[in-house]
């Protein structure tokens, strides 16, 4: 019998975590993927995107994807950051502008419109900006 581990928005998320568990040892399933794949809209509705792991390996699964890999990662690769162009601040994250707009747009008309832009979000002023403008 197969145990929801764990869920995601999308598909390529639910295929990362599958990977990692199976580097493990642990069998891994995604379910769900294609629903998603067609109407990616109804992810949250739908539950997301299912990653199943045969019952005895639950426990063990859901330690392993609890693990933070980011430090080893950041270590390995490095860290790029971006300044605020506002408070001039390093602690910024990646933010999509305009995604809630596109989905509304989506919704009212049914036509994928995506006005969506990358940019960065400043965890210390709040502030958001366009990458143009960094």
């Amino acid at each position: 019998m197969l145990v929801t581990v764990s869920r995601y928005s999308f598909p390529y998320e639910a295929h990362i975590a599958r990977a990692r568990l199976e580097t493990e040892g642990i069998p891994a399933f995604v379910a769900d993927e294609h629903t998603i794949n067609m109407q990616w809209l109804y992810s949250n509705a739908l539950g997301g995107v299912r990653l199943q792991v045969p019952e005895p390996y639950a426990q063990a699964a859901q330690a392993i994807l609890a693990e933070d890999r980011e430090p080893d990662l950041i270590e390995q690769q490095g860290e790029e950051t971006r300044v605020c162009p506002h408070c001039g601040s390093t602690n910024t994250e990646y933010h999509q502008i305009g995604r809630r707009w596109a989905f509304l747009v989506f919704i009212g008309i049914h036509f994928p419109l995506f006005p969506v832009q990358d940019g960065i979000k400043c965890r210390d002023c709040g502030k958001i900006s366009a990458q143009s403008d960094l």
